[in-house]
């Protein structure tokens, strides 16, 4: 997607992923804002949280990138 025909935010994010996709990075679905499975959690920290049984070792993910 060429930046001059990028028009509306769902456009700036998609041609965001795309650009880290082509350089092969995986793409993964959003979290949500709100923890659901971990009290612990009270507020999101730069959106991390979907990877923190990942950072504890407590997960292991089939991708590097």
């Amino acid at each position: 997607m060429a930046n001059n025909s990028i028009k509306t935010s769902a456009q700036l994010r998609s041609a965001f992923l795309e650009f880290f996709e082509a350089r092969d990075h995986k793409r993964i679905s959003s979290s949500s804002l709100v923890p659901g499975n971990d009290p612990t959690l009270l507020f999101i920290n730069a959106g991390m949280v979907q990877f923190k049984d990942v950072f504890l070792g407590q997960e292991k993910r089939n991708y590097t990138r």
